[in-house]
């Protein structure tokens, strides 16, 4: 079972300087976001038995711009052992999207 607590994230390609650190209590995980074009964000849900993360987020853009929204993100080892979440999620409000994105665990 994956023990999110302490882990650091950061998107394989991409905007490299935004990173997610993650904690855990039992099922309880949360996050903070910083970095890159966010401001600040952070990130709450639960862990299911297989590792997969039911999440919530607020992200505040360096732009002011405020983001809401959803992903079940789902975990997988790389080859050298690290954690990539593939992260289906979906935001609310003016901009209203869906998506699919990764993030790997910081080595």
């Amino acid at each position: 079972m994956i023990d999110y607590d302490g882990r650091r994230f950061r998107a394989p390609d991409g905007d490299t300087a935004t990173e997610a650190v993650y904690h855990q209590q039992d099922d309880f995980v949360w996050g903070e976001v910083a970095g890159g074009a966010i401001r600040r964000g952070w990130t709450a849900g639960t862990r299911r038995p297989d590792g997969t993360l039911s999440m919530g987020y607020t992200l505040v853009f360096a732009s002011g711009e405020v983001v809401c929204g959803r992903s079940v993100n789902t975990p997988e080892l790389t080859e050298d052992g690290r954690v990539r979440l593939h992260e289906a999620w979906e935001r609310y409000g003016p901009h209203a999207a869906t998506g699919i994105s990764y993030i790997e665990e910081v080595a």
